[in-house]
């Protein structure tokens, strides 16, 4: 017990709560997985697979995504730029919740 009569896991909840209020939750490890880089990182085929959508469509919806890893240049002067996505399992889960229909 704690000074003010919370609990540990009182106060822990309340801390991690103003942290995300403080930072915003993009900022925030998910408890499911850790420190971005050490979790596990889908492409876009994979997620694709997963969620029964087109790759392209996977892209878009993902690409300015913040903590998704692109890799790549811009596009040169008449050439396409050439990019590569990997998505962490945090933003794949972020997300999905995001476009759930969960009242």
């Amino acid at each position: 017990m704690l000074r003010n009569g919370a609990n540990l896991d009182q106060k822990q909840r309340w801390m991690r709560e103003s942290h995300v209020a403080a930072v915003g939750p993009q900022h925030v490890p998910e408890a499911t997985g850790g420190p971005t880089f050490a979790q596990r990182h889908y492409t876009p085929a994979q997620i694709a697979s997963m969620w029964n959508l087109s790759q392209d469509k996977v892209r878009d919806l993902f690409q300015h995504e913040a903590g998704v890893l692109v890799i790549g240049e811009k596009a040169r002067s008449g050439r396409r730029a050439y990019t590569t996505l990997r998505i962490p399992e945090s933003v794949a889960a972020r997300v999905h919740r995001r476009l759930s229909n969960v009242g």
